[in-house]
């Protein structure tokens, strides 16, 4: 029997014509999708490196370094961010003394998250075999304005060898009543900071380079046999007023952290005091930076 044909009526064509249309749509929407092996992951946001300095010539020398600089502030803390061979630095200008530093460290670390700290600037010496342009990297680093006195009544006289140290980090109780915080808190520099300070001692041509320990108070000693028990009985190689509590915040915060001080004068050997220290050891973490940088790119 012959097969006869029918047109398609007006509705059959309109639901055919949309149906095309679905199929095309979805064809390009499939394609948009299958496409995410081609396209670029997104550039995973670098941490930056801390450098703290309390007063402009501790800090300003380092930021003069840094490239596509920019600045910001924070109450009265100063920071200065750019690069360092491609890598995010930010140089902090904190002000001098303990509360200060403590104050900008935390202020930097929430804001800015930073990989790791470097605390540098002068210190006087308390180690006579160190001499002025010579560089302390802060293998411990203490407080030496932390202490407590012995119990002695009115008259009895004042006797400043005989003051305790006292650990405010022991308990959360009284430290003048724990017998727990009469011990000396140190907080060590960091392996990998320090590791890259020490790859570069040979770029420090003005003196040497050594590992020590950092004393840090509110306090300027010039006594010199003041300087001399704090030497013996905390094996300090040098004080300054602002190491120890920028470690304090970065362990607070579990950001590694190394002090850098050069000496700017030692009572102890009379070596005199010298502005242009600060310069040269702005120099020498400079190389420090590059160095570690380079670590963090390898990795």
């Amino acid at each position: 029997m012959k097969a006869t044909f029918q047109k398609p009526t007006g509705q059959a064509r309109f639901f055919a014509l949309l149906a095309l249309i679905t199929v095309f749509f979805l064809s390009v929407l499939g394609g948009c999708n299958s496409s995410p092996q081609t396209e670029a992951a997104p550039e995973k946001k670098q941490r930056p490196i801390l450098i703290e300095g309390p007063m402009p010539i501790e800090a300003e020398k380092f930021a003069d370094r840094l490239k596509n600089v920019k600045e910001e502030k924070a109450g009265t803390f100063e920071f200065y961010l750019g690069t360092v061979d491609n890598y995010p630095v930010i140089v902090a200008k904190t002000g001098k003394g303990m509360e200060n530093t403590a104050a900008a460290t935390a202020v930097a670390i929430e804001r800015y998250n930073p990989i790791a700290i470097i605390n540098q600037g002068t210190s006087g010496g308390h180690d006579p075999d160190l001499h002025v342009f010579d560089i302390v990297l802060g293998e411990r680093t203490v407080n030496i304005g932390s202490l407590k006195t012995p119990h002695y009544q009115e008259g009895e006289g004042i006797h400043p060898k005989e003051w305790i140290p006292m650990d405010l980090m022991a308990s959360e109780g009284s430290a003048g009543e724990d017998p727990d915080a009469e011990n000396i808190r140190y907080f060590k520099g960091d392996k990998g900071l320090l590791a890259a300070a020490k790859a570069v001692k040979k770029e420090h041509e003005k003196g040497k380079v050594v590992e020590g320990t950092i004393g840090s108070a509110d306090v300027w000693n010039n006594e010199v046999d003041r300087i001399n028990w704090f030497h013996e009985n905390y094996g300090t190689s040098v004080e300054e007023m602002e190491g120890a509590a920028g470690a304090q915040i970065a362990k607070a915060y579990d950001v590694p952290y190394l002090g850098i001080r050069i000496l700017s004068n030692n009572k102890t050997n009379g070596g005199e005091y010298n502005p242009d220290t600060a310069a040269a050891n702005q120099e020498y973490v400079y190389e420090v930076v590059k160095k570690y940088i380079s670590k963090l790119k390898s990795e």
